[in-house]
């Protein structure tokens, strides 16, 4: 067991994979430093957010990157809709709130974990306290190439989610980590997703349709948009924006939709903001 992985959450009678930032929680901690939850994109899983969970840990919060349904070191078969995923995330809220003994949680969502946090939060005012959204949009639309190579389970479907996720940076070998590649990690974590996944996660973003479920979100909100973000670009979530209660909006300049990675240094001060 490696320091990010410290922390085991039974959901629906399956283990679910989750990173703490190095920091084993418990009920006496959480009650000092308010838990925050983080959803993971489309064929992706919790180690995307590596860059943010040990900040977290040591600045004030509890926080839980969590494998969604058959992603990461979570068991079971990946969920089909977004829907299904945000009644998941609900149980899993259920889950650390009984281990955590915590009453509220913080969420906080990228791409296709955006879409999944912000249906949870619309329908479980009482224990959602703040939202963040990274890479979201009203509607994710799937180019064709990339879905069909998703459902051949080609290795084409991770070099385009790679290539059109990141800005242009990162495109000419500009890491924030010394001596990592950042194309070349982004590619091998999505080749780690089992066979029919990516297809899966993909298929759940094309369909889904956010409806007035930005309007059904009570507690504030932080959108977090990439200048360079191909993929979920910042007039995607403007219809999401207009319609939260409360929300606010950070500008990354020079990002793309792998933010967490590309700029890992403005993301957390961005959360910093918005989850104080």
């Amino acid at each position: 067991m490696t320091a990010t992985e410290t922390f085991s959450l039974d959901v629906r009678g399956h283990a679910v994979g989750v990173a703490a930032g190095g920091v084993v929680p418990d009920a006496a901690s959480a009650a000092e430093a308010p838990v925050v939850l983080l959803v993971h994109g489309a064929g992706m899983n919790r180690t995307v957010w590596q860059l943010q969970t040990r900040w977290l840990a040591h600045h004030g919060y509890t926080p839980l990157a969590i494998d969604l349904p058959g992603h990461g070191n979570s068991e079971d078969e990946p969920l089909g809709s977004v829907a299904e995923m945000a009644d998941w995330l609900s149980d899993a809220i259920t889950a650390v709130g009984e281990r955590l003994d915590c009453a509220h949680v913080r969420l906080v969502g990228h791409s296709m974990g955006s879409l999944v946090c912000t249906e949870a939060a619309a329908a479980d005012h009482d224990r959602i306290a703040r939202l963040v959204l990274m890479g979201t949009a009203a509607g994710m639309p799937v180019h064709p190439a990339l879905l069909g190579a998703a459902e051949k389970n080609e290795l084409l479907a991770p070099e385009l989610m790679t290539a059109w996720g990141h800005g242009n940076r990162a495109h000419v070998a500009t890491n924030p980590t010394p001596g990592l590649w950042m194309l070349g990690g982004s590619v091998a974590l999505l080749e780690r997703a089992d066979n029919g996944v990516i297809h899966a996660d993909l298929s759940a973003c094309a369909a889904y349709e956010a409806g007035d479920v930005a309007a059904r979100v009570k507690c504030p909100v932080t959108v977090i948009v990439g200048s360079e973000d191909k993929m979920t670009p910042p007039r995607a979530a403007a219809p999401l924006i207009a319609d939260f209660a409360d929300c606010d909006v950070v500008h990354l300049a020079g990002a793309g939709h792998m933010m967490m990675n590309e700029d890992p240094a403005a993301v957390r001060t961005a959360l910093a903001k918005a989850l104080a």
